[in-house]
């Protein structure tokens, strides 16, 4: 394949969505402790926000913390935590320099005060950006998100805001944590792994899958590239008819 072969464009995925999987079996296969496999997974970010950017993607959804991942021990959570404070304290300048807007997604309660903060400043300082959109779903479960959701459109119909009959796909959608942001054209795997886990059940309906065995820290340039190309030959029917 060719490295440089053009990506951006009409038949381009606008809206990029990736499970960065396989930071621990990176280390373990090195010897390493998981702590080294998530720094590299954090190198990982880097290199692939810059190709997104580069490739013409215009939104960009990584999976950084689930609601699952606190019940991996505390140590290793600790350490999770002070990596997307350094990430924020180093990445974020470049970010709001490429014109990069920052969206958070995830359950805000329980999350650390020094945490949410930090956070809260990343979306207002990237507010105004209209380059690539960086969602990092953080705390974040689908299951959870949707609940939420039919929580919310329980509650307007009790007080009256909202009749039963107008309960439709779009009211749903409307009550997610970022409805202004589209749905996934392409939705990337590492570490071959055959699962969704739990990430955007909702809005990737549609969305085209591609799987890589190679492990979140190995992700390079090349293999965004090559997932977008294959995204590219694929003919998106959203469940009709192939017209051949």
């Amino acid at each position: 394949m060719d490295s440089d072969a053009p990506v951006a464009g009409v038949n381009g995925p606008r809206h990029v969505a990736i499970i960065m999987d396989g930071n621990g079996r990176w280390a373990r296969r090195r010897s390493l402790p998981r702590s080294a496999g998530h720094r590299q997974g954090i190198e990982a970010v880097r290199r692939t926000v810059r190709a997104a950017i580069e490739f013409g993607v215009r939104y960009l959804t990584i999976y950084s913390f689930s609601t699952e991942n606190w019940s991996r021990p505390p140590s290793e959570i600790a350490y999770l935590m002070g990596l997307l404070k350094r990430f924020i304290k180093q990445d974020v300048a470049e970010l709001h320099g490429a014109n990069v807007r920052i969206v958070v997604i995830g359950e805000r309660e329980g999350l650390p005060a020094d945490i949410l903060a930090m956070l809260d400043d990343v979306q207002r300082l990237t507010a105004g950006n209209t380059g690539l959109t960086l969602v990092v779903a953080f705390n974040y479960g689908s299951r959870q998100e949707i609940a939420s959701a039919a929580r919310r459109i329980a509650e307007d119909v009790a007080a009256g805001r909202l009749d039963p009959a107008a309960v439709d796909v779009e009211a749903v959608a409307s009550r997610m944590y970022a409805p202004g942001i589209p749905d996934p054209d392409l939705l990337i795997r590492t570490s071959g792994e055959l699962r969704i886990s739990n990430f955007l059940l909702w809005q990737i309906a549609y969305a085209e899958i591609w799987v890589s065995d190679v492990l979140w820290p190995d992700f390079r340039r090349r293999h965004l590239l090559q997932a977008i190309v294959d995204y590219q030959k694929r003919e998106r029917r959203y469940g009709g008819i192939n017209p051949a």
